[in-house]
This record gives C-alpha cells, structure tokens and sequence, in this order.
C-alpha cells in the first residue's frame, strides 16, 4: 500500500498552538462502528459513549524536560535533545548543529577550559560527547548523576514540543492529569483531553481505569521515507505492564467488556503484550509494534486518538482500527473522516481535538 493514500490537506491554522481550557472542553469526533454513524460532540459527552464495565487503558508515562536550547560558541543556535535514559548520566541524545568533531556548544553558561568536547548548560553542569550512533543520534554523558542530575534537567531543560508548536510550552499543559512514571519525551497527547473530574464522572459510571506504561521517544514519531507502507521500521521504546493490569484486563475480556485504549502507544503497548489467544502478557520489554492494515487486533476494542500527521504511523494505525471494527469501510475511510474533521473545523495535532471509535 502506498504511503501517499494517507495525504491529506490540512490548513496551517487548524494546527492549534496551545491546549484549550477546560481540557474536557476540546471536541470529540465519535465514530459508532456498530451504527455507522458519526456524532460532533464535547470531549465531557465521551461519558454517553461508555458504559458500566468498560476498562478505559491509559499511558501514564511522564515527560521530562528534554529539550536545552543555546548557543554556539562562535554564534548560531544550537540544541540537545534528550531521547533516553541509558542510566548513571549517559543519555542517547539528538545535537543540534552537530557536525564538526569536537565542536563546542554553550548553553547558558561558561565553557571549562581545555575540553572541545564539553557542552555546557550553566551552574558548573555540562555534558560530554561520548559517541555518534548514526542517524543523527550521538551517546553523551553528564558530569552528574541520580537525583542531582535530576535537579538540573528540571532547572534548565524546557517541554519537549513537536516543532510545528512553535510558541513556548511548560510541562504542566504538555503533560496528562495522570503522568505518573518518567521518562517520556513526547507525550501520549490523546490523554491530554482528560480533567480529574471527567475521570471521577467516569468511575462513579462504572468505567473501570487500568495503568500501562510506555516512555514515548523518537521512534513513535519517526517519519516514514518509503513508498510502501509496509516496509517501515518502527524504533524501540521501552514499555510496562503490570501484574494487576493484565489480570483486570484478562478478566474483562473474558467477561466481553470493552478494551478502549487511550492513544496510539496505548494501543500499540497491549498489542505487543497480547499472546496468540487474545490473553494479555505482564512484564517489562522494548516495544517496536509498527500496525498498519489489515490487522487484526487481538486486545483493544475501541479507541480514543487525536488527529495526526499525515502519512504517519500513528494515523496509518488509526486506519488499521477503522478497516478491524468495519470490514466493509475501505482504507480510504480515514482519509473521508479527517476531510470531515476539516471541514468542520476540528483543531489538529498535539493540542487539538479528539476521536473515539468504539
């Protein structure tokens, strides 16, 4: 299948800037598969969708401050990007600008002498370029570590954005009510839709909430480069579940209550852990599902998602979801819904509105 099936045309001022408030405010787009219908609502009517029983499954990864901006020693911008804890101060990182060996980079503070290798970021705190690993990836090493180095990501680091967010963010509105477990650094935005109140009016409804874990990174927004959908390789990122949550959720399956998963690394989270009899698998392991159509999901009944980029993974996957719940829906069904989505205004992307399928 080919990658331009998933092009579509977007208007620059449906990419929304910053989050609405209330959060619960936003729009929902709800897609009843049984029905075929499509409703227009607010994300607080999400509660008329959902029924007593229903186990709504939700990321609480948490994101870090993983973006440094600066400066370079002779001028210019420069960046470092953090994308994961390797542990005792080792991160695999993007660099800005990064191209000449031992190159030097200012982060608000002094460069140490008589080190072209350091990077600094003030207060005496710096990194040092440890080595390239290919496709723009470099390995670097602080001079802290545990709960000090900690501190000083907190004090200088800034929300990891997506770069079409092009004004300034804190991690309070890039983040879920619910973040919990650190180590993302983009978030699991589809969360983002959910007040504390709206998960209360949920629960006394009889909707069960069950946790799963998984540290988004660069590998959940790669772009795809070829031609053929199929021949996309999804990147690592490591994900968690629990003993207790894959009980609740066997439970419910056999039970046939819904699996709503709560966004796409949700969803490509309890897939992963899913054996050959539809049971869900605990523990602790690197997830690189990469879902495209046709696939027949073996844990999820329902889904709530935002509107993403085109010709992306993630949208690809919500299509997959369309063709599983309505065999009879061609792929081109996403493609008609966000042309909808459009023409009714719905606001796109990070901050933007939601879907749900069920």
């Amino acid at each position: 299948m080919r990658l331009s099936s998933f092009n579509y045309n977007l208007p620059k001022n449906l990419i929304v800037q910053k989050p609405i408030r209330p959060r619960d405010y936003s729009r929902l787009f709800a897609v009843d598969s049984n029905k075929d219908k499509i409703f227009h609502r607010k994300f607080y009517n999400v509660v008329d969708f959902l029924k007593k029983g229903d186990v709504l499954v939700v990321n609480n990864s948490k994101v870090f401050p993983a973006r440094f901006l600066g400066k370079k020693e002779g001028g210019g911008k420069a960046e470092i990007f953090l994308l994961r804890d390797k542990s005792n101060g080792i991160f695999e990182a993007l660099l800005g600008n990064f191209k000449e060996k031992n190159k030097k980079y200012l982060f608000e503070g002094n460069l140490p002498q008589g080190d072209k290798k350091i990077i600094t970021v003030g207060d005496g705190f710096y990194c040092e370029v440890l080595e390239f690993l290919g496709g723009g990836r470099w390995m670097i090493k602080f001079n802290k570590k545990g709960k000090n180095l900690w501190k000083f990501i907190y004090k200088f680091g800034k929300a990891p954005t997506p770069p079409y967010i092009k004004r300034l963010s804190n991690l309070r509105e890039y983040q879920t009510v619910y973040a919990k477990n650190k180590g993302s650094v983009a978030a699991p935005t589809a969360g983002f839709h959910f007040t504390k109140s709206l998960i209360g009016k949920l629960k006394k409804r009889g909707v069960d909430f069950e946790e799963i874990t998984l540290h988004v990174g660069r590998g959940t927004f790669e772009p795809i480069r070829t031609d053929k959908i199929e021949q996309h390789k999804m990147r690592g990122e490591w994900a968690y579940i629990s003993v207790k949550t894959a009980k609740a959720i066997n439970k419910a399956k056999k039970e046939k209550r819904r699996i709503i998963a709560v966004g796409t690394t949700t969803t490509r989270t309890l897939e992963s852990f899913a054996d050959e009899k539809g049971l869900l698998n605990f523990g602790a392991k690197e997830v690189d599902l990469y879902i495209y159509p046709p696939y027949n999901f073996k844990i999820i009944d329902g889904l709530i998602t935002n509107f993403h980029l085109p010709e992306s993974s993630l949208m690809i996957l919500v299509s997959a979801f369309l063709r599983f719940k309505n065999k009879e829906w061609k792929i081109s069904k996403i493609i008609d819904i966000y042309k909808k989505a459009v023409a009714k205004k719905y606001r796109f992307y990070s901050f933007g509105d939601a879907m749900l399928i069920v």
